[in-house]
């Protein structure tokens, strides 16, 4: 092998070991910081009462807002309490009905498998 595919061999290596470095890196960025709901206390409620939401990466400098969401919209709830493992919403005036928990981080929307129902 000539010295000048030797060194194209090397360079290609190592841009590939870069590559593969940052984009491990990039998705445990992502992974640490993209928010999580865990569960929601109580289970089902009425309009305006106080619900716990439990989770990961909550916190203001990550969540904007929270939602109830159905197959249509998502419904804006009011936030009372947040810190990093909790947010407490009042539950927002909506429809009764079983609703997905829904967060908003950065411009995007994370619908989360933790869902609400909202009670007559």
């Amino acid at each position: 092998m000539t010295i000048a595919a030797r060194r194209s061999t090397k360079y290609l290596t190592l841009a590939l070991l870069v590559a593969a470095a940052l984009l491990t890196l990039g998705l445990l960025l992502f992974a640490q910081g993209t928010p999580l709901v865990t569960a929601v206390d109580p289970s089902s409620g009425k309009v305006n009462d106080a619900v716990t939401v439990a989770g990961e990466n909550l916190g203001k400098g990550t969540v904007s807002a929270l939602f109830l969401s159905d197959d249509k919209t998502d419904y804006k709830a009011t936030l009372v309490e947040q810190n990093e493992e909790k947010m407490v919403m009042k539950v927002p005036h909506v429809r009764p009905g079983r609703y997905n928990i829904s967060l908003q981080a950065g411009n995007a929307i994370y619908i989360q498998p933790v869902r609400f129902t909202v009670e007559e």
